[in-house]
């Protein structure tokens, strides 16, 4: 019963700040379930037979709130689709520890240039800009990438396609992770229906799977809200920030990192993602 708790708990915590920041669900829940001792494939069936649900609470969450660009979605559940069901039988042969490294050091690169943009311009949405987005031919393979990375990592729609769209795309940051979001129930659909061929309903733990949902049904709309009220520069600072602490953990894990090396990473770049959010909170107190 403590550890349904404390799944409980962890879903509710890593569905706050997936549906708010646009990442780390499956990230947060995977690793937790892979610290008990469960393989790759099963936690990463685990957390996404779960997301089917905490998604679709997030996604019609933010839908209400008004934080989705319809267009964007039906662009990327496709492509994702298909890449997370090719990810879920992939994941069976090859460990996902293999690819992970490099995914990781392309997106603290995108991780470094949001927080860049988002410290040192000021983001003016309007109504024209926010239809400049990528061409249909980029949301192909971003989809199929971000879609089977998930499925091999256990987590990875958010952490790549949020800091893309950031990046790429003149959509506000609110409506980039709304629409990451949303699309995501798709996603995790076609993640478990690949998992559920390959490993059988018999080597998922239902109750686990409960645990994760009921946590993050709890936290979708808090974060939908969250999202919609926090200033533009300053969510921008915080995902890049979010993108960067995610994936230091697997290159440092990759090269086999000391305890000491551990610490002393996340200590300075806690300290430094910290004095970035209160140079953007000071920067908006100077211009209002």
């Amino acid at each position: 019963m403590r550890r349904l708790i404390v799944l409980a708990l962890i879903g509710l915590a890593a569905q706050l700040v997936d549906g708010s920041l646009g990442m780390a669900y499956g990230v947060t829940s995977t690793s937790l379930l892979l610290l008990f001792g469960i393989s790759p494939a099963i936690a990463s069936a685990s957390v996404h037979m779960a997301e089917v649900v905490t998604t679709a609470a997030s996604g019609i969450s933010h839908i209400r709130f008004g934080n989705t660009d319809k267009q964007v979605v039906y662009k990327l559940i496709i492509p994702g689709s298909i890449g997370a069901f090719i990810g879920a039988f992939f994941l069976g042969s090859i460990p996902g520890d293999i690819i992970k490294p490099y995914v990781s050091i392309f997106l603290l690169i995108l991780g470094i240039y949001v927080i860049y943009r988002f410290m040192f311009f000021k983001f003016h949405p309007s109504e024209q800009q926010s239809k400049k987005i990528m061409g249909k031919k980029h949301y192909v393979p971003l989809g199929f990438i971000a879609g089977f990375f998930d499925s091999v990592g256990g987590g990875g729609w958010g952490p790549i396609t949020t800091p893309v769209l950031l990046t790429s795309s003149q959509m506000e940051p609110r409506k980039v992770i709304g629409s990451v979001d949303t699309s995501e129930f798709v996603i995790a659909i076609s993640a478990t229906l690949g998992f559920l061929l390959t490993l059988g309903w018999e080597q998922i733990h239902l109750q686990w799977v409960g645990a994760l949902m009921i946590g993050g049904i709890i936290a979708a709309p808090i974060a939908a809200w969250l999202v919609k009220i926090i200033p533009a520069n300053l969510l921008g600072t915080l995902v890049g920030g979010i993108i960067i602490i995610t994936n230091i953990r697997t290159l440092l894990g990759s090269f086999n990192a000391s305890q000491t090396i551990y610490i002393f990473t996340y200590l300075v770049l806690s300290f430094l993602w910290i004095a970035a959010v209160i140079h953007v909170i000071l920067k908006m107190r100077k211009m209002s």
